[in-house]
């Protein structure tokens, strides 16, 4: 399996070399050259399988230069501290299921692909005797996931940038609580695409990558989507039968739109997935684009601070590989739509509009703080269950979505620990917190506040980064 750039520079790489690579060398992301396929016969064959068994057989697909036996190892180490279900499903009533991603270590989706990346990222530089410094930026939970993913790894150092005052206390405490050398918090002064846009800057600045030995671990990292599509076929597997009702639909809380993507990959590899619908809150810039076919990003200022905050973007990196597949693969479409984007602030791709949900099964919908505090309250009346809030986004545009004889199963995105406050205006309750987690909140925290400035985060990492 070889890997080509979605705005077509550059010589094919493989598994191992776009892990490391990240951004690619022409501005673009990294893509299958030819997406892999699985038939019905193989699905039948993965039934009986763990997830990490599930994880090795479909990650196999994608990483062919990785021996098997390796592989096998590594998706066993990184879901051994998981329950042995791994990614349970939970009816929640009105013909919807809870995909449980949230079991890991840091309480959130992110950790099912994190935990395989970090495993993989140590086997690939002691291949190669090399070192990795890890630039990234989070809006919540990406953080703390790669930080406990890659925390105390002698090859790998993590500077991970997030925006001040925007994360909730949890996720500040889960992040800045760690003071193992290798994790280098930095706080900037902006919102997420800021830091984004920052992460973008650097990676595209070839010289400065190569002599900092510069990688990624967000989903711009092909490595953390193909993690991702695993988890769609186990859900699938897990709410069907051999000889029963073949499709389903999944809902998926959306920022960068890295976990919907995953769901795209499984549906182009030929699993039965009738609608992936997405779900924004108030910063729907996604929802937008869905609708209408244009895309506008909007501001730093234009960007609202939400009850959601890990979905708190407008501007999405992974969009760029579902446009890539809206045109045909044609990386020079690609390149002249984020020309058209640059120059005027949008993108027309109205005409293709009508593919979006003939084509590729996608739709959407967007939720208000008023709506995740009503399925809060609604899903814990009618099921007993407590949900974060970007899970109750996904939860109330799934209804909306919802066809007869076909399973709905939502993505759940974190545990409602991480997100008491909202929680506590919707129920009135206080959750409960382990002495683990009481203790990591209670812990002094190790952050470096910067201004929006991309020459004081160079000469930042410049000082800290791991030589090779």
């Amino acid at each position: 399996m070889q890997y080509i750039s979605t705005r077509g520079g550059g010589e094919p790489l493989s598994f191992g070399e776009v892990l490391l690579e990240g951004l690619a060398r022409d501005g673009g992301l990294a893509v299958p050259a030819q997406m892999p396929r699985v038939d019905g016969e193989t699905l039948d064959r993965w039934r009986a399988l763990t997830y990490p068994q599930l994880a090795t057989e479909v990650l196999a697909l994608f990483a062919t230069d990785i021996p098997r036996d390796d592989l096998a190892r590594m998706t066993a180490a990184a879901y051994a501290s998981f329950p042995a279900e791994v990614v349970p499903l939970r009816p929640i009533g009105d013909g919807l299921t809870l995909v449980g991603l949230s079991e890991g270590p840091t309480l959130a989706f992110k950790d099912m692909a994190m935990q395989f990346l970090g495993q993989v990222l140590e086997y690939a530089l002691e291949r190669n005797g090399s070192v990795l410094n890890v630039l990234g930026a989070t809006s919540g939970d990406t953080g703390s996931a790669a930080e406990h993913a890659l925390r105390g790894k002698e090859r790998i150092a993590v500077f991970m940038l997030s925006p001040q005052g925007r994360m909730s206390a949890f996720q500040r405490a889960q992040m800045f609580s760690l003071d193992d050398a290798n994790i280098h918090n930095i706080a900037i002064d902006g919102v997420f695409d800021d830091c984004q846009n920052l992460v973008k800057q650097l990676a595209g600045d070839i010289e400065f990558k190569r002599a900092q030995n510069l990688g990624a671990v967000n989903s711009i990292n092909l490595a953390r989507i193909t993690a991702q599509v695993v988890y769609y076929f186990w859900a699938w597997l897990r709410a069907t039968d051999a000889g029963g009702p073949a499709e389903v639909s999944f809902t998926v809380p959306s920022g960068n739109f890295g976990n919907i993507l995953s769901g795209l990959y499984a549906k182009l590899m030929g699993l039965p997935i009738r609608r992936l619908v997405l779900a924004t809150n108030e910063n729907n810039v996604l929802d937008e684009f869905f609708r209408t076919g244009v895309y506008r990003p909007r501001s730093a200022a234009e960007t609202l601070a939400t009850s959601s905050p890990s979905m708190d973007i407008s501007k999405a990196s992974n969009l760029e590989r579902f446009i890539f597949e809206l045109f045909g693969r044609d990386a020079q479409l690609v390149v002249q739509a984020w020309n058209e984007l640059d120059e005027q602030g949008f993108f027309d791709a109205s005409a293709d509009q009508p593919r979006f949900a003939d084509e590729f099964g996608l739709v959407s919908g967007t939720s208000t703080h008023a709506d995740r505090i009503d399925t809060i309250r609604s899903v814990h009346a009618s099921a007993g269950e407590i949900i974060d809030p970007h899970t109750a986004d996904g939860v109330k545009v799934a209804r909306e979505h919802v066809e007869p004889g076909v399973p709905m199963l939502v993505l759940e995105t974190a545990k409602p620990q991480k997100f008491a406050e909202t929680i506590r205006e919707a129920l009135g309750v206080e959750l409960e917190y382990s002495d683990e987690l009481r203790a990591m909140l209670d812990a002094p925290q190790h952050v470096t506040e910067m201004a929006d400035d991309a020459q004081a985060l160079r000469a930042f990492i410049e000082a800290a980064a791991l030589k090779g």
